[in-house]
């Protein structure tokens, strides 16, 4: 533990964000960096609890109390050594995780939880500052090869926990770079793509070898991977889109939220991309429909465009401050937030549904609208409109943000031969094998749309089994194996 009183006499404390006026005239990340003295005293807060509920908050199952103690007694270099223990990349998960950890620290349950996410990100950027973070060549190869399909958290996990082990390793990736959602959904104000950039040096040089623009299935045939790779570990991640097939639906300017967020990162990265009016935010009427992650990352990324105004919907009715009866501690908390996008400016609309869409010249210029109310029929919630409360905003631009509904269907799977569970993901077992001997598979493409931390989880555990698969047995952690009793966002 760290300082025996720090909870009692330390208050919570976490990094101030940049003024809202001097974020929006750029794409870099809103925080302020927090001084090595502040995460001490943070890491002082963190208690003997005697059961460090933190570790099931986790998927990863990280050994938080173990390095928030030796960040308070200055033993970075340790602190750095046991975070990589149970995760491959802390600088990712430390800036995108919602921290389930937090939610179920014991500390949370009359006070305010330990900064984890914070000391996490902290110890991470100081390792790379330092030059701890070095490249882990396999001493021995064992000649085995195995095909990452996907460059997502999951991919990338698998394949450095792969390429470790000594195993050849080849990862492809259907867009032009590697990253998969942290490198085309992820907006930089959430996380610069520098922090990915190097850890691809960092993979490259212990081996795994990276082929972008290659489109499995079509570039590449599911058989011709059966027929050149001993293992083949699919991580292509639940990239399917939830539409919204209502009246005015294929008006232009009605558009899937990756669509607007990749060209803008595309934009960032430097490349000329051919400039789409209907991609862009600037001096329009936004309506985002949805408000997850993704709703917030499409917000923050209009704010920056210009536009004239934006409105964020959600159908749900809006959080409580705090805890609500049912929902107590160690469980994710499920509380109003705001993250750096709400606060930038916006108007959050709750219990509201959109009915139809206008347009002019094929071209979309308002939507319908309806309250509603939100009961339990048979366990199941139920959206009921609410009489008189129709109202139609201005829209020029509505971006389609109401999450993913599984992996894209088409060749590789079919190709592969690979069975579908009942919610049509990739079905594999509590090892992450299909039935399709050879061919594994993890993160959201077997278990739905989920945190980063499950990808990262899933990838570390299917490559366990992959290398015992190879090679009779394994060395490798398997982080699920241990369970996870609170399976937060399961």
């Amino acid at each position: 533990m760290g300082k025996p009183s720090g909870f009692l006499e330390i208050a919570r404390e976490t990094p101030s964000r940049r003024p809202v006026q001097e974020r929006l005239g750029d794409y870099l990340e809103v925080y302020h960096p927090f001084p090595d003295d502040k995460l001490k005293a943070q890491g002082a807060r963190c208690m003997d609890c005697g059961i460090p509920f933190c570790h099931q908050g986790c998927p990863l199952g990280n050994l938080i109390p173990d390095w928030n103690d030796l960040v308070y007694h200055d033993q970075w270099r340790a602190a750095i050594d046991r975070l990589h223990q149970t995760n491959n990349f802390p600088e990712f998960t430390g800036r995108l995780c919602p921290a389930p950890c937090e939610a179920s620290c014991v500390l949370g349950i009359n006070s305010d939880p330990v900064t984890i996410k914070q000391i996490e990100v902290g110890i991470i950027d100081r390792a790379w500052d330092e030059g701890w973070v070095q490249p882990q060549p396999a001493k021995v190869k064992t000649g085995k090869t195995v095909a990452v399909v996907g460059s997502g958290p999951a991919g990338l996990a698998a394949a450095q926990q792969l390429a470790r082990a000594g195993h050849d390793v080849t990862v492809f990736e259907r867009a032009d770079r590697i990253g998969g959602l942290l490198r085309y959904g992820i907006p930089d104000f959430k996380m610069e793509k520098r922090h990915l950039d190097r850890r691809l040096e960092q993979m490259e040089a212990e081996g795994v070898v990276f082929k972008p623009n290659v489109n499995v299935g079509a570039d590449v045939t599911g058989d011709s991977l059966l027929a050149d790779f001993d293992a083949i570990c699919l991580c292509g991640g639940a990239t399917q889109p939830r539409d919204l097939p209502i009246e005015g639906r294929e008006l232009d300017g009605v558009l899937f939220a990756m669509d607007f967020l990749t060209p803008q990162n595309k934009r960032g990265a430097g490349d000329e991309i051919e400039e789409n009016p209907s991609l862009t935010a600037a001096d329009k009427h936004v309506i985002i429909i949805g408000g997850g992650d993704t709703g917030a990352d499409c917000l923050g990324t209009s704010h920056r465009h210009g536009c004239k105004s934006v409105h964020q919907f959600e159908i749900v009715p809006r959080p409580p401050e705090g805890r609500a009866p049912a929902n107590p501690w160690p469980q994710w908390s499920n509380i109003f937030r705001v993250s750096s996008a709400h606060e930038e400016g916006g108007v959050r609309e709750y219990q509201i549904s959109t009915k139809r869409f206008h347009g002019e010249n094929g071209r979309v210029t308002a939507l319908e609208t309806v309250r509603v109310e939100m009961v339990v029929e048979n366990g199941r919630p139920k959206f009921v409109e609410v009489p008189g409360s129709e109202m139609t905003y201005p829209a020029d631009l509505v971006l389609l943000a109401m999450g993913f509904v599984g992996p894209e269907r088409g060749s590789l799977l079919e190709q592969l031969g690979v069975e579908l569970d009942r919610m049509g993901n990739v079905k594999s077992d509590e090892f992450r094998r299909t039935n399709v001997s050879k061919v594994f598979a993890a993160g959201d493409m077997t278990r739905g749309q989920s945190l980063i931390v499950w990808a990262i989880a899933e990838g570390r555990h299917a490559a366990a089994t992959i290398d015992e698969f190879l090679m009779g047995a394994t060395e490798l952690p398997r982080p699920l194996e241990h369970g996870n009793v609170m399976r937060p966002f399961a």
